[in-house]
């Protein structure tokens, strides 16, 4: 059912309404991949592109879905070994930062059964949702995780993550006291796996994650020149956050 790996070359887009007005757009492109058989490639690509279960839920599996398995159990979940679709951010010349890395779980039978959204902010912190979409993809979950430094720890997110297809269409927004002061989209088209369309991508976006990661500090310290007020980040009473 989740054939084979693909690749999204995609535009990230971050809107922000309140308490000033602020707009980015960014350039990179994601993995569409079975977290169970990530792709092989021929080992000159390796350096390209590897997924480290390191990387993901607490670090310490053999596997990424032996993380993901971990996590759903916590909450009752048993897939019963049925299909999982990972989109995320590769690990790239050593480097890797997936603000959002998701999980479309399905049952044995291939109906969807959740999905996981596993957040990553600057900090070295990571934290995962459990999601139950409704028939058109949106789901409603209480934030729970320092992500901005301008914004707190309360509100909620409403999500639109339909499984991608062709195309590639994400829409998260943080819903506070009535309003969306923050609204982020993932917009991308499907390409096959091949070494020239690696290739390609590595060229027009060459460290990819490192940019992403780069980016989101840049944008941060424009906010801050703007006089926009820092949130204290809340302690962690643990390094891993997904239960």
């Amino acid at each position: 059912m989740t054939g084979p790996p693909a690749l999204y070359p995609c535009t990230v887009a971050h809107v922000r309404t309140s308490p000033t007005r602020y707009a980015l757009r960014h350039r990179t492109y994601m993995w569409l991949t079975d977290p169970d058989r990530p792709p092989r490639l021929p080992y000159a690509l390796r350096p390209l592109a590897r997924f480290d279960p390191r990387d993901h839920f607490d670090g310490d599996q053999p596997s990424i879905r032996a993380g993901l398995d971990r996590f759903l159990a916590a909450h009752g979940v048993d897939l019963r070994g049925g299909p999982v679709l990972m989109l995320a951010h590769a690990r790239v010349l050593g480097h890797v930062f997936n603000p959002l890395t998701l999980y479309w779980c399905h049952d044995p039978d291939g109906t969807p059964r959740c999905v996981v959204a596993e957040v990553h902010n600057t900090y070295g912190e990571r934290h995962s949702y459990l999601l139950r979409p409704d028939g058109g993809g949106t789901a409603r979950t209480r934030k729970e995780f320092y992500v901005s430094p301008f914004f707190p720890v309360d509100g909620a997110y409403r999500m639109r993550l339909p499984e991608p297809g062709g195309r590639l269409d994400l829409t998260v927004h943080l819903e506070r006291a009535g309003t969306r002061p923050f609204t982020a989209t993932v917009r991308g088209t499907r390409e096959a796996v091949t070494t020239g369309a690696l290739l390609r991508q590595t060229l027009r976006h060459p460290w990819s994650t490192v940019a992403v990661s780069a980016a989101i500090r840049l944008h941060g310290i424009r906010l801050r020149l703007r006089g926009l007020p820092v949130q204290p980040r809340p302690r962690r009473r643990a390094p891993e956050t997904t239960r």
